[in-house]
């Protein structure tokens, strides 16, 4: 006969209460693992496509079912979103398939053109892919959501006067706490203009969701400054700033100073031509354009010398000569009258200069320099600090070295204020945030907690409830061993010679006790009895 007790004699002598809590142990410790195993196994989402139309949203999750490709959307916009290491192939797969449309067509409606398609729908269609095309390139800026292009193009025409330039307007829809700086609407103007045949920049007009105007960058006739000018004054201002501190910290210390600059600049554009006339150079300098000799005779002209045309042409009109020589040159084309007269003209070339100047724009029109020194700290009779004003003098030195170091013009009207005082100490020292409080440390420690309560509640169950119970189960079944071993040695004892009453005795009374205890485990032996007979 077996004296160890079976599986099944274990668990039967387990009290029902114990056996309740050892299967909720072990379900809570198996749902539990199961929870963290697929807590590390599920992929992190991120956004595939946000503000996507309704028919758009619906081809899209087709399309993923399809592909079995897991998804969800986001609890706040309504974004669709896919595991982030599959973003980008979705992405290219759905481009490949023509999705989103986003109800914007471009070019591709010139594709599919039909035979025998007017010519008035081929250039409503060749606008509307041109609007469609320019809605995309705007809506691929980081802060627009969506965009739409109207255009008006007018039909061309041969009279000059008759003539209308194209005109566009431009509807942006801005993400949320997203907006539009000064250069970035000039670069959708821009873009829109020079996208569209003779279409100037300030035809184009530019609104967002809420009907504000965005291309006003004139105010009446005056031209406002742009970002870049604004930001060009800005540089200039700090430059100056930085001027004066680097000049003055090594006598009051960095500390000690503070200066302001504002500058005016000049941004006019300025276009001068002139024109220069000079009196004629002396004659020996002089550039000679053109010079004419004529002769004429009083009398009848004989003809004379080679015969030809020179020969017989009539006198030139005289002129009135600017040198007449003295006597007349000797007659060589043949015999005159009593009396020739002969006339010499120059030309010189007169004297002319050009100028075309364009003069610089941001040029400084006036800085207004503000200066305020703090007191000096110098140690005084009992040890301690003191704080004493500058002198009058120092303070003439010290204005004159912020003078060389801007530039001081008083011809241009730039004014200079220094001023001496003692600064309050108003310097708090800011203190450290807390470990507590820093963004870092407070998600460190929500992980640090997560895992810790995890790993607390494994040790809970695993220390408080199963390690208990089969402590109980071990318990049960040495005092079933025990059992099995006194009715194994009461079997042999009644086969085999009587032994001492003693121990009889004594396995009788274990064997009564255990069977007040736990009756199960007694008639579990029996049964076991029973069937082995």
């Amino acid at each position: 006969m077996n004296s160890n007790p079976s599986m099944a004699q274990l668990l039967l002598g387990i009290p029902s209460q114990q056996k309740l809590g050892m299967i909720v142990a072990v379900a809570a410790t198996v749902a539990l693992l199961s929870g963290l195993w697929l807590w590390g196994q599920s992929p992190d989402y991120r956004v595939l496509y946000a503000n996507l139309a309704e028919r758009d949203g619906g081809a899209v999750i087709e399309s993923l079912q399809q592909q079995n490709i897991p998804y969800k959307f986001a609890e706040s916009g309504g974004a669709l979103m896919v595991p982030s290491d599959r973003v980008h192939e979705v992405r290219l797969k759905m481009a490949a398939m023509g999705l989103p449309k986003g109800g914007t067509a471009g070019f591709e409606l010139m594709e599919n053109q039909k035979f025998g398609t007017s010519q008035f729908l081929e250039q409503v269609n060749f606008q509307r892919a041109l609007e469609g095309e320019l809605a995309r390139s705007v809506q691929a800026m980081a802060s627009v959501s969506n965009a739409r292009v109207h255009l008006a193009i007018p039909k061309p025409t041969v009279f000059v006067k008759e003539k209308q330039k194209p005109t566009a307007s431009v509807v942006l829809s801005l993400y949320a706490g997203r907006s539009l700086d000064e250069g970035q609407v000039n670069a959708i103007v821009h873009l829109i203009s020079s996208s569209v045949p003779d279409m100037p920049a300030q035809n184009v007009t530019v609104v967002d969701q809420t009907g504000t105007l965005l291309s006003a960058a004139r105010d009446g006739n005056r031209q406002l400054l742009d970002a870049t000018q604004l930001k060009y004054v800005r540089q200039i201002e700090q430059d100056y700033v930085k001027r004066i501190q680097d000049i003055l910290s090594p006598i009051t210390g960095v500390q000690n100073v503070r200066a302001q600059v504002t500058a005016s600049l000049d941004f006019t554009a300025t276009e001068q031509t002139s024109e220069l006339y000079k009196p004629n150079q002396p004659p020996n300098a002089a550039a000679v354009r053109s010079m004419q000799s004529t002769e004429a005779l009083d009398g009848v002209k004989t003809a004379g010398g080679v015969p030809g045309a020179l020969s017989n042409q009539p006198p030139v009109p005289a002129t009135a000569p600017i040198v007449t020589p003295a006597g007349a040159l000797p007659n060589a084309a043949g015999t005159a009258a009593e009396r020739s007269n002969k006339a010499l003209t120059t030309n010189y070339e007169v004297d002319r200069t050009i100028q075309h100047t364009k003069l610089p724009t941001g040029s400084i029109k006036r800085l207004s320099i503000a200066v305020v020194l703090n007191n000096r700290s110098v140690p005084g009779q009992d040890g301690n600090t003191v704080s004493t004003p500058y002198s009058d003098v120092e303070k003439t030195q010290i204005a004159s070295l912020i003078r060389e170091a801007v530039g001081f013009e008083e011809q241009r009207g730039d004014s200079l204020n220094l001023l001496n005082s003692a600064f309050n100490d108003t310097s708090e020292v800011l203190p450290e945030v807390p470990l507590w409080q820093q963004t870092e440390i407070i998600s460190l420690v929500k992980d640090a907690v997560k895992y810790l309560l995890i790993s607390g509640g494994i040790l809970f169950l695993l220390l408080g409830i199963i390690r208990p119970a089969f402590k109980s189960v071990a318990q049960h079944s040495a005092s079933l061993r025990e059992y099995a071993t006194a009715n194994s040695d009461a079997a042999a004892a009644h086969n085999a010679p009587p032994q001492s009453a003693h121990n009889y005795e004594t396995n009788l009374q274990v064997a009564k006790q255990l069977s007040k205890d736990d009756p199960k485990i007694v008639a579990t032996v029996v049964k076991e009895w029973v069937n082995k007979e």
